[in-house]
């Protein structure tokens, strides 16, 4: 299919864009790698009258140390987050999830900011940045904000920027120490989607678990935190307390069915990558 007719700005620098985004009324759109955007504006499902091209603002590129964490730009590619030293020290979970999306030609061209701002409740990425969590940095011409994930993601393709901001960048904050991270996923075998995907991090104090964070993707119509594991705080992480934690992590979700998993089959699923996640984060911690 072809898409509507639209407007085109390619923004060189961050001023560029900011004023493009100025007063925007929704029908603006921006783009970078274009992966999302452009197969649903093919398909008509969405029509912006504008498209902002930020691909070449090089102010929103870079990954960096900050403090004990780091910052990400919005423009780092899945490519940059594998091939980060930094992140694969500080956070391997980003790789490990990284490695799972798309193929190579995804990898190059998709950027992590792109995708979070997407917020495609299948996706990697958001559920990651809810146990790491982060923060994301929104710019416009009227200043900055920042956002925690826990309230950045709000829907099914909803967040909390407004049509005159821009993800700028992606704060982490330091990790636990000795923290193990974990990413597992279940996918759509055409699509590479999560049919159900859990992020775990976990973080023992004399083999006692002292921290632990999970989320899940593509259960519902958006990314969850799944606060059943905080049971496992205080034990061992021995194997039946893990199973009876995870065998509660859809509680209080309205599981999705679809042609590729009924509620049911997806919610066994979740129960399946929750216990598996949290089990490698565990082996991992140190």
């Amino acid at each position: 299919m072809i898409p509507t007719s639209f407007d085109y700005v390619r923004a060189a620098s961050l001023r560029d864009a900011l004023n493009a985004l100025a007063g925007s009324d929704g029908t603006t759109k921006v783009i970078a790698g274009g992966h999302s955007l452009v197969p649903m504006m093919k398909f008509r499902l969405a029509q912006p009258a504008r498209l902002v091209d930020i691909g070449g603002v090089g102010e929103l590129k870079g990954i960096v140390e900050h403090r004990k964490g780091a910052r990400i730009g919005a423009l780092a590619t899945y490519r940059d987050v594998i091939e980060s030293p930094l992140l694969a020290e500080r956070f391997p979970i980003l790789a490990e999830t990284a490695h799972q999306i798309g193929d190579t030609q995804v990898r190059n061209r998709g950027t992590i900011g792109g995708a979070l701002a997407h917020a495609d409740p299948a996706s990697d990425m958001p559920a990651v940045m809810l146990v790491l969590g982060a923060e994301f940095t929104l710019r416009s011409k009227r200043g900055k904000r920042v956002v925690p994930a826990a309230e950045f993601f709000q829907g099914a393709f909803q967040t909390a920027v407004a049509g005159d901001e821009l993800l700028v960048e992606v704060t982490l904050p330091g990790a636990p120490r000795g923290a193990g991270m974990a990413y597992v996923k279940q996918m759509a075998a055409a699509s590479g989607y999560a049919l159900a995907a859990a992020a775990a991090v976990v973080g023992r104090t004399r083999k006692t678990i002292s921290h632990i964070a999970v989320a899940l993707t593509g259960v519902g119509d958006q990314h969850h935190v799944v606060r059943s594991v905080q049971d496992l705080v205080g034990t061992k992480g021995e194997p039946e307390a893990i199973a009876a934690a995870a065998a509660k992590a859809v509680e209080g979700i309205d599981v999705q069915g679809d042609v590729h998993a009924p509620a049911p089959y997806r919610a066994h699923l979740a129960t399946v990558v929750v216990r598996q996640a949290i089990e490698r984060a565990l082996a991992r911690a140190k």
